[in-house]
């Protein structure tokens, strides 16, 4: 039974896994791809750009449609899409065609509104208490852990031909279709789906009764991945320029630090919370004020690359505590007939904030680093305060099903 249960874990890892590398792996040949295809450094960014807006666009259709039909019936055909896509991609670089390119990576974005997201929605359908906050601590580890490798294996395969990450990826695209479709055993629905009328009716009343701790949830975790991402996209850049000089597979060893203690940290956090809202509150606030505290130790150490790493890798840890939280608590707050739409806003503006971070961080960068840091600091400050004030779990806690 116990060994029936690690598969089905590591297929639900398998599925954020997939929709980091679909994206992530594509950074460092970015350079590579301006080069060869005669594209301006805008033009190659949205190869990487549209297809975050394009997921995030998405998500909210798709999580109703995953709650209107059952969730591997989205999730394994947005698997096959996804790989399909990424193959186009590839031939579209072959080809120098930048028009098929964007379009095939558009695609890549709609089909990757139908991975993790709604993963995250059927996690919440099959498991509970102990065993979901664990299932989604693997989730959100797997999805750091994906970070984590895909610049190194991006820069590895791009060592063979520089468009090989295009077709290296619907491989690993098509383990983790079969690995849901084997492994994932989903429960029978217990009611018929609601009429439109009907459920847009009852996601009014959601929002009205627990809007205000849900948004501030939702917000809470797009911050989170907006200030990581930000500052390691700072970080990269940083690196590249001299004194330093590093790139390539060493660059990505040393971004690896700080993502790795996402993802230890999000395991382990997965793995205690054990759907306790009072354990679950007192990590987010101390996530939140370990993120306050470490950028503004970034403000006094950016010139001291060692001394940042360690605030930025604290900072990490502090999102590695939050995220598994508000996973576990966003999850179970409706029943299983809205959790899709539900867990879809949250990831919408997951992505939202993912794809803010690093041009926001450019732009402000460009003007006074000093100013940037301070900025990153109060927001987290902000966003501590608003947790302290919102996010109850008396207030929160639904007996979902």
């Amino acid at each position: 039974m116990a060994e029936h249960k690690w598969l089905q874990y590591i297929a639900f890892a398998s599925v954020p896994l997939v929709l980091v590398l679909g994206n992530s792996m594509l950074v460092p040949i970015l350079p590579d791809l301006a080069k060869q295809m005669k594209l301006s450094e805008l033009q190659s960014s949205l190869v990487i750009t549209l297809f975050s807006v394009s997921a995030a666009v998405f998500i909210p259709a798709i999580g109703y449609l995953s709650d209107r039909f059952r969730r591997k019936a989205i999730i394994i055909p947005a698997l096959a899409v996804y790989g399909a896509a990424g193959i186009v991609a590839g031939f579209a670089a072959i080809w120098g065609s930048y028009w098929l390119l964007i379009s095939s990576r558009a695609l890549q974005g709609l089909a990757a509104a139908g991975t993790a997201p709604i993963a995250m929605a059927l996690v919440g359908d099959m498991y509970k208490d102990g065993q979901e906050s664990e299932a989604l601590g693997i989730v959100e580890a797997s999805n750091g852990a994906g970070k984590v490798v895909s610049p190194i294996l991006g820069s590895l395969l791009a060592l063979i031909i520089w468009y090989a990450p295009f077709f290296a990826f619907p491989v690993f695209c098509a383990a983790s279709l079969l690995a849901v479709w084997f492994f994932i055993k989903e429960p029978d629905s217990k009611s018929e789906p609601l009429k439109l009328k009907q459920y847009l009716a009852d996601m009014k009343k959601i929002f009205r009764e627990k809007g205000r701790w849900l948004i501030t949830a939702y917000c809470t975790g797009a911050l989170g991945l907006f200030l990581l991402f930000g500052v390691l996209f700072y970080l990269s850049d940083l690196l590249e320029k001299p004194p330093y000089n590093i790139d390539g597979v060493l660059k990505g060893c040393i971004l690896a630090i700080p993502l790795l203690g996402l993802v230890i940290t999000a395991y382990l956090t997965g793995h205690s919370i054990k759907k306790d809202g009072k354990k679950m509150r007192r990590c987010i606030l101390i996530g939140l004020s370990l993120m306050s505290a470490a950028l503004i130790g970034c403000l006094f150490s950016y010139w001291l690359i060692y001394v940042f790493i360690g605030f930025i890798t604290i900072s990490s840890v502090g999102t590695g505590l939050l995220l598994p939280c508000l996973n576990t608590w966003i999850t179970g707050s409706v029943d299983s007939s809205h959790r899709g739409i539900v867990t879809s806003f949250y990831n919408s503006l997951r992505f939202f904030g993912v794809a803010a971070g690093p041009p926001l961080f450019s732009w402000l960068a460009d003007r006074s680093v000093t100013a940037l840091f301070i900025l990153l600091a109060v927001l987290a400050i902000v966003a501590l305060l608003f947790a302290i004030r919102l996010l109850h779990p008396e207030k929160t806690a639904n007996p979902a099903s």
